[in-house]
């Protein structure tokens, strides 16, 4: 335990006390249970977040989807990660055969303007834009968030397939976008107490919960939406049968169908936007 102790005064106070705790709970002679360096990676992985996403839609020409995913997977993955970002996934759009939606994350703005401007102006950009660009026919429709609250941040999964890997398939991940007419600081206290109890009630995930970022953009050579109130949630499922299966218990439920509903929709400005997307071969959220 002494090379634990040593190694525990190196890492963050968040990692520390997650280990500590996993420790604790675990059996003495359990043989099922990660050791103890297993731990530590997980915890920092656990302690290391971004807070601050670009949610991407892309729209591409007719054709051009599928081998622009090819290259993104292959040559814009680790290049932007290794610059300190985060991908958590890329998608197909379920309901448009030429959408590709992903998510970068961030610490913060600044490390935000950091990155994009090494990566924009470095070598890999350059080498492949001429490949990349031609197959866009939009790609302006961006969202810049931050994470709602304390907890609402995606959590780095860990672990995505090599390249040319065919990985067990994914399930679906919906993003839900509320317009919201008011604050968006006391729609998520909302959505917090009296949204997401019901939800999870009947097995319905929230695995991310973000509002717009209000600071200003720090790399206009990307632009991204301005000045919308905007709610935006996460949520995994098997399938899209699974899907349905848990949409269709949340109606049923009197609370949501006599209460939550109506309080949700009485603070929309407009109709909300659900999107459901596939996960593509390299997407760490699945």
């Amino acid at each position: 335990m002494v090379g634990m102790k040593n190694m525990l005064k190196k890492l963050p106070f968040q990692a520390a006390c997650a280990i500590g705790l996993a420790l604790a709970a675990a059996p003495i002679a359990a043989q099922d249970k990660p050791s103890g360096l297993g731990l530590i990676k997980e915890a920092e992985a656990v302690a290391e977040t971004f807070p601050l996403i670009e949610f991407r839609q892309y729209t591409l020409f007719e054709g051009k989807r599928d081998p622009f995913i090819a290259l993104f997977e292959k040559e814009f993955i680790e290049s932007q990660e290794s610059l300190g970002m985060k991908l958590f996934g890329q998608f197909t759009d379920v309901d448009d055969p030429n959408r590709f939606i992903w998510i970068r994350g961030f610490r913060d703005m600044e490390t935000r303007g950091e990155a994009l401007n090494a990566f924009y102006y470095g070598p890999v950009w350059k080498q492949h834009r001429e490949a990349a660009n031609p197959a866009l026919e939009d790609n302006d429709n961006v969202l810049l968030l931050r994470a709602a609250n304390a907890g609402g941040n995606l959590v780095p999964r860990g672990g995505r397939a090599p390249v040319g890997e065919i990985p067990p398939e994914g399930g679906m991940i919906t993003v839900t976008i509320y317009y919201l007419k008011d604050r968006p600081d006391l729609f998520a206290a909302f959505f917090e107490s009296e949204m997401r109890p019901v939800l999870v009630k009947h097995g319905i995930s929230v695995i991310g919960q973000y509002v717009r970022e209000e600071s200003a953009n720090n790399f206009p050579r990307l632009p991204v939406r301005e000045g919308e109130k905007v709610f935006v949630w996460l949520s995994r499922y098997d399938s899209t049968a699974d899907r349905d299966k848990r949409a269709s218990r949340l109606e049923a439920d009197p609370k949501w169908r006599n209460g939550v509903r109506a309080k949700l929709e009485s603070r929309l400005a407009r109709p909300s936007e659900t999107i459901r997307l596939r996960p593509t071969p390299r997407s760490e959220i699945r």
